[in-house]
């Protein structure tokens, strides 16, 4: 593990704006295929007292050349492998969407059994929570042919058309979305009996995206618990008035946690 550290933090780990000094650090998770820079981004516009730590994945960015985990455990292993130092050093919040939202569950439920640490929020964004029966009954599309899997990721937009028009960048793109789909689709756990969190979750959804069953992310919880949806399909938080509207909703919550925290 000490072998991990050393190396892994800068590889496993984008922080544009280094905050020695902030009070909280806000952990992102990438949406199936997706890479750290996004959420790296938002340093500048969330509160200096927030440091953002942005994970990226294998077979992308900087990670092209290292193989696709093919498992929840794999990413799991290797992102507390890098984080547990800074997890336990100060309060550490949560954001995901989509395949990051089911990678935030299995992150969070993993550090409270093992650790007994938690979250001071979580941030769960377009997905329905991974025990629920939606998510169970969802079809598998890490199966799909390339031409039937372009048509599925066109309808569901985010990805720049000049990509997947594109033969040469989508056989760069298309790998690392349709690993992270197998994580998806071979993810399982179990409804929780009763809440092993204590913290506040917050749900998003855009309202023309297919939908989800954000209720169910409730089990997990004896905290608060909302659900906002936005305008918008499955990439609303790409617009720039939902990203603002994100971006001041987890600085507030953040900044009235430390409060409580403290």
């Amino acid at each position: 593990m000490w072998n991990i550290l050393s190396r892994g933090m800068d590889k496993v780990i984008t922080c544009f704006t280094k905050r020695p000094d902030a009070s909280v650090r806000l952990i992102c998770f990438p949406w199936a295929g997706g890479g750290s820079i996004h959420y790296a981004r938002w340093a500048k516009t969330l509160s200096s007292s927030i440091e953002v730590y942005s994970i990226r994945l294998p077979g992308r960015e900087g990670r092209t050349k290292e193989p696709f985990f093919l498992n929840m455990q794999e990413i799991i292993d290797e992102v507390i492998g890098v984080l547990l130092p800074h997890i336990r050093e100060k309060p550490f919040a949560l954001f995901g969407h989509s395949f990051g939202a089911m990678t935030c569950f299995a992150f969070a439920e993993h550090v409270k059994k093992v650790y007994n640490l938690e979250p001071i929020h979580m941030f769960l964004s377009g997905a329905s929570a991974p025990y629920s029966e939606a998510r169970l009954q969802a079809p598998r599309r890490s199966n799909l042919s390339d031409q039937e899997f372009l048509v599925w990721v066109t309808s569901i937009g985010g990805t720049p058309p000049e990509i997947l028009a594109n033969a040469e960048l989508a056989k760069l793109f298309l790998p690392a979305l349709k690993a992270d789909l197998c994580v998806v689709d071979n993810y399982r756990c179990s409804r929780p009996s009763t809440p092993f969190l204590s913290c506040p979750v917050s749900c998003f959804d855009g309202k023309e995206d297919a939908p989800h069953d954000l209720q169910a992310w409730k089990d997990m919880t004896s905290g608060d618990f909302t659900v906002q949806m936005l305008p918008g399909s499955h990439f609303y938080l790409k617009e720039a008035a939902n990203e603002k509207y994100l971006l001041d909703h987890i600085t507030k919550h953040l900044e009235n946690a430390e409060m409580d925290y403290l």
